[in-house]
């Protein structure tokens, strides 16, 4: 987390809020079913699947799996560009911009969903390093976990700055989630061209600052 200075951490938490805008679409269109937080779809997945309830199963290992399948799309193009990090977000800001579209689409609007968690899972690939991700922009648990223990070591007496960026980026997330739910609400799943144009200025931002380590 050190090793990324002030303007990558701005971008980072900025992203982190466009996957909480983006989850708290999904969750509400969804009912309760997430496109970034896949611990919580695979307990429901679990839950449905102990219940009998195979339909709710299928849509929660579906986000799933199309999760995962972006993190592969993601990650691919993360080891092929290397220090052109900003190509990998615009992969993500070209998966959503398509969802967009899809949804105004009648017969293909039931494409737009899983798209959304492609898009989820690719972008955590954007400050990817060696195969690993160096910030987990939708890693909302692991990143309190992060903080939790940065603050256990401020209270030994130990001085770390990167208590703050944990912090950053839940609040990102956490503020993202808010517009999100309320954009939702407003203008539905058309509330996705908002996320596109967002991750399509961090594409923008991202290219200006050159390489990402």
């Amino acid at each position: 987390m050190l090793d990324h200075d002030r303007r990558e951490m701005t971008l980072a938490a900025m992203l982190s809020g466009v996957a909480g805008f983006v989850d708290a679409i999904g969750f509400l269109h969804f009912g309760g079913y997430f496109v970034s937080f896949m611990s919580g779809n695979t307990t429901q997945a679990g839950v449905s699947l102990a219940q009998g309830d195979f339909r709710d199963f299928g849509l929660a290992i579906g986000l799933i799996v199309a999760f995962f399948v972006g993190v592969v799309i993601g990650s691919q193009a993360s080891r092929r560009v290397r220090e052109r990090r900003w190509i990998v977000l615009a992969i993500v800001a070209s998966i959503l911009t398509t969802a967009a579209v899809f949804h105004h689409i009648p017969f293909a609007a039931f494409i737009a969903p899983p798209l959304m968690a492609v898009a989820m899972g690719a972008q955590n690939s954007v400050f990817e390093r060696d195969g690993q991700a160096t910030i987990g922009l939708t890693f909302v648990t692991g990143t309190l976990v992060k903080l939790g223990q940065s603050v256990s070591r401020l209270i030994d007496g130990e001085r770390s700055v990167v208590g703050l960026r944990y912090f950053a980026l839940w609040s990102g997330l956490a503020a993202g989630t808010v517009v999100g739910a309320v954009t939702y609400l407003w203008i539905g799943l058309s509330a996705l061209w908002f996320a596109a144009a967002l991750t399509a200025f961090g594409t923008a931002a991202l290219r200006r600052m050159g390489t990402v380590t």
